[in-house]
């Protein structure tokens, strides 16, 4: 992303969701688990359509305020939605979904990151 580290974008990336009143942010560093981003952000919205105003949300404010555009998007008529962010993925829940899916779980190998937010 144009002038952004990976950890400045999820930092930005988990600013947006908090202001924008998302529930229970957790952020993975993923480096040494996978070849796929270097941090995991998750968070849950409260309704299908919080969720989807998360994702809509993000994806302005980090173009916006860093010109940062997702390589890929997926699950916008789900309880779950992912922005692929290339060294950032987002992962945006409904309560149900992400105890389903459990991602802290499946990933808990990797580093737990404090968010400053």
């Amino acid at each position: 992303m144009p002038g952004l580290s990976p950890y400045d974008l999820l930092q930005a990336a988990a600013k947006v969701l908090d202001d924008k009143k998302a529930v229970d942010l957790k952020a993975i560093r993923t480096t040494e688990q996978t070849i796929l981003s270097d941090y995991f952000l998750i968070a849950s919205g409260t309704s299908s359509t919080h969720v989807k105003a998360l994702a809509d949300d993000l994806e302005r404010e980090l173009k916006l305020q860093f010109g940062a555009e997702p390589r890929g998007i997926e699950g916008r008529a789900s309880g779950w939605v992912l922005l692929d962010y290339g060294t950032v993925l987002v992962h945006v829940f409904q309560k149900e979904q992400r105890e389903y899916y459990n991602l802290e779980r499946l990933w808990e190998d990797g580093e737990a990151v404090e968010l400053a937010v």
